[in-house]
């Protein structure tokens, strides 16, 4: 069984990691994300970047202190049109993101570094496309309901593996990706790595 440690304390990553038999500490690394993202925003870093970099730091800062461990950093961004669209922080917040993405189509972006020694040694940024049904103001309010706090704020506004599949008409692309870990790519190398 391959071991890893896991710089998120995202319950969705380890459960993925462990189904695919790769056993994880769980180290959070604590970085201030929206601080670094607005910095990158600031510069004109596009969504893959942003979640490149956010994934790479969280692996380094972890890996640093525990320098002989492979570290798994993970980040995902929805990028709605070139913007990025963060957490909420409030259901009202949610509503609006969820208004804002109604009948479109966006992608989530989701990139894995893993370090060794405070230093990236490999990466993977992958994306799917999602277009959401439309619906009334009111479906909305009404879908928002049935998501919990912990998952509403933890996850962005939809749980893909849950209550969110109503939400779209259409996705292109790897479930795992969406769920915040693209495992096939990681399971891989982690093979090579051995």
């Amino acid at each position: 069984m391959n071991k890893i440690v896991l710089a998120s304390k995202s319950e969705v990553r380890k459960k993925i990691l462990l189904e695919n038999g790769i056993f994880c500490n769980v180290q959070p690394s604590k970085i201030d994300e929206d601080v670094i993202k607005q910095s990158l925003l600031k510069e004109g870093a596009s969504p893959e970047i942003i979640s490149k970099n956010l994934a790479e730091l969280k692996a380094n800062k972890v890996s640093n202190k525990i320098p002989e461990e492979l570290v798994l950093g993970a980040d995902s961004v929805i990028d709605l049109n070139g913007e990025i669209i963060s957490k909420p922080k409030s259901r009202e917040e949610a509503l609006d993101i969820l208004k804002q993405m109604n009948g479109k189509s966006h992608f989530l972006i989701s990139s894995v570094c893993i370090s060794q020694k405070g230093t990236m040694i490999w990466n993977h940024t992958d994306k799917a496309e999602l277009v959401m049904k439309d619906f009334s103001e009111n479906e909305l309010k009404k879908y928002l309901t049935k998501i919990s706090d912990k998952n509403l704020y933890a996850y962005n506004v939809y749980q893909i593996e849950g209550e969110g599949k109503e939400l779209f008409s259409e996705i292109r692309g790897d479930k795992n990706t969406i769920m915040g870990l693209p495992i096939t790519k990681i399971k891989a190398y982690l093979e090579e790595y051995k």
